[in-house]
């Protein structure tokens, strides 16, 4: 069965990967080479990160948002992450897949069910006003600052040495990754909310690592694809920094097992609580212009 998703990610993933070329060849702006090459950095150090445990939608944001060189409209910023980052985390997912032992149907039922709200919640994302998405990217950024601190001072549930859900909680468990799938198009990585959910439900939170990587690498390219059609998104920094997140990711997984990440994941929190402020200021002042129209 494992082998099956496998060959079922390899499908999607050359599919996904067609898509996105033909639309770089095609409208690739030779002007913005500059941001191409940065993405490169950022797509390495991102995903370098996002391979050992500190995560890489957060993290992007905020390189992005604090580089004043590349001006992305956040309008398209969920689209950029998600494309940017889908090859990425299917390269994590195959490298690490084998690794954790889960129960099939938790696994299979878990993943399926992000992958749902991935789709419906990119179709809804790809076509929100710019004040809409900097609200919900800001609400997305809190919420995932909220889930670093709370593991960095021991506030997260401990979860259990379940390997598998039965009943209501797999239905829970279901769910919430519906949720959290739709989410991850808004910008939301899933890795500590997937945790999180996963130790509440009694689960060793090991478990959370092929869950969390098996449901990002089908959601990557199924929500990209749509992003990409949608022309939702970056292209220049979006094809850099995939390139070197395909290295960094590999990188890590190769050669970096136990690097220590605590002030680390306290600096991600202070850029991502910077980055939030600065998307609600945006979306707000832009609510201000709109009511000073109309009343003139």
């Amino acid at each position: 069965m494992l082998n099956a998703i496998l060959g079922l990610l390899a499908v999607i993933t050359a599919g996904f990967s067609t898509v996105y070329v033909k639309d770089f060849k095609q409208h690739r702006d030779k002007n913005k080479n500059k941001i191409f090459k940065t993405g490169i950095f950022i797509g390495f150090i991102t995903d370098f990160l996002d391979a050992i445990g500190v995560g890489s939608f957060a993290t992007t944001t905020g390189i992005l948002k604090l580089n004043k060189n590349i001006n992305i409209p956040d309008k398209l910023l969920p689209g950029t992450l998600n494309v940017a980052h889908a090859l990425p985390m299917i390269v994590q997912a195959f490298m690490s897949l084998n690794s954790i032992s889960v129960d099939l149907l938790t696994l299979v039922s878990m993943i399926l069910s992000a992958v749902i709200g991935s789709w419906i919640g990119a179709g809804i994302i790809s076509k929100l006003p710019e004040k809409k998405v900097q609200l919900t990217m800001g609400v997305a950024l809190v919420g995932t600052a909220i889930l670093i601190v709370l593991g960095q001072v021991g506030l997260m549930p401990a979860g259990g040495n379940a390997m598998s859900l039965s009943g209501s909680k797999l239905v829970i468990g279901i769910v919430g990754n519906f949720i959290l799938g739709a989410l991850m198009t808004a910008g939301i990585g899933l890795y500590a909310p997937c945790m999180a959910m996963i130790a509440l439900l009694g689960m060793n939170p090991k478990a959370a690592f092929p869950i969390m990587m098996g449901a990002s690498a089908f959601v990557g390219p199924i929500a990209s694809t749509k992003f990409v059609k949608e022309q939702a998104y970056e292209r220049e920094v979006s094809m850099g920094i995939t390139i070197g997140g395909v290295v960094g990711s590999i990188l890590a997984l190769l050669f970096v097992t136990n690097m220590p990440v605590y002030w680390l994941k306290w600096l991600v929190v202070a850029v991502v609580s910077y980055t939030a402020i600065t998307m609600f200021k945006a979306a707000l002042s832009k609510n201000e212009i709109l009511e000073f129209e109309q009343i003139s």
